[in-house]
């Protein structure tokens, strides 16, 4: 299997909050963390935190540790197989946070979509009100440690 594509996902943590977020335009999705594709020549740390400000808006992001990689053997929209390595993090905010959540907008969205991609985002306590994660998305949770 040739085509594989690097990704990486981001566990955000403050205290004993967890990041987590929705697409309002797709309910049926679930709730995900933020993640995305790492670019060619872009190194694993930098496709994470670029990938993380952009979907949630927030800058003052910090890497706490690298927790692990999944494989995920999937089909393509064309039925060719596709194996997607994703790089889990625990990353850390700095800044102050509000419990009612608010939306953000992906300005530059990588998928090609013309419009930009709604996200509305939340704290929720780690580790007792954390919903299912879809996606393999809560596959490493059980690495993430609240910070102190």
């Amino acid at each position: 299997m040739n085509n594989v594509i690097h990704k990486v996902a981001a566990y955000v943590t403050t205290g004993d909050w967890l990041l987590v977020f929705t697409e309002p335009a797709f309910p049926e999705v679930g709730t995900q963390i933020p993640c995305g594709t790492v670019e060619d020549g872009e190194d694993l740390d930098n496709a994470m935190l670029r990938e993380a400000a952009e979907e949630t808006g927030l800058t003052d992001l910090r890497i706490k540790r690298f927790l692990g990689t999944r494989v995920y053997d999937l089909r393509a929209a064309n039925g060719d197989p596709v194996r997607i390595q994703r790089h889990f993090y625990q990353l850390t905010y700095d800044g102050p946070i509000t419990t009612e959540g608010w939306r953000h907008w992906e300005k530059d969205p990588s998928d090609g979509k013309p419009e930009p991609i709604e996200f509305a985002l939340r704290w929720v306590k780690f580790p007792q009100e954390v919903p299912d994660l879809v996606a393999g998305f809560g596959d490493m949770l059980h690495r993430v440690v609240a910070d102190s």
